[in-house]
């Protein structure tokens, strides 16, 4: 009975330990430097009411890490609120723009200002402001 009990009290202490070192390994990596961008989005000239953006590193520039992204509220987005920050360099940045008037369940964020707009750019290694207009010949 006291060598069950020490084989008990030696498996708790071996799977107790592989645990917390897979822990502390998870954890002990951040990866690679984030930092916030904020700004505006605009559509003709009109704040674009709701929306997301995504900054994706450019590999074909050479540029690696997380995708940043935010959401658009009123014209502004921030990925030190609800989003994500960049790693800086290269990015393919992909917007998105809604009128913010819901329809329908499947429409909450309303209707399409303009097709989803990709562009480029090419972000500090440091926190930035990066406003974006949207080209007219963006709209459907």
């Amino acid at each position: 009975m006291l060598k069950t009990t020490r084989t008990r009290t030696s498996l708790v202490a071996l799977t107790t330990a592989i645990v917390c070192a897979g822990l502390a390994g998870c954890g002990g990596s951040k990866g690679p430097d984030r930092h916030r961008v904020w700004g505006k989005v605009t559509f003709h000239g009109q704040p674009v009411p709701v929306g997301s953006i995504k900054f994706d590193p450019d590999g074909s520039q050479g540029n690696q890490g997380p995708q940043g992204f935010a959401t658009i509220k009123d014209g502004h987005y921030d990925t030190a609120g609800a989003g994500a920050g960049v790693v800086g360099g290269p990015h393919v940045v992909r917007i998105s723009g809604f009128d913010g008037i819901a329809s329908s369940d499947d429409a909450p964020q309303g209707a399409p200002l303009f097709p989803a707009y990709q562009t480029t750019v090419d972000l500090p290694k440091e926190p930035a402001e990066k406003d974006f207009e949207i080209p007219g010949p963006a709209a459907r």
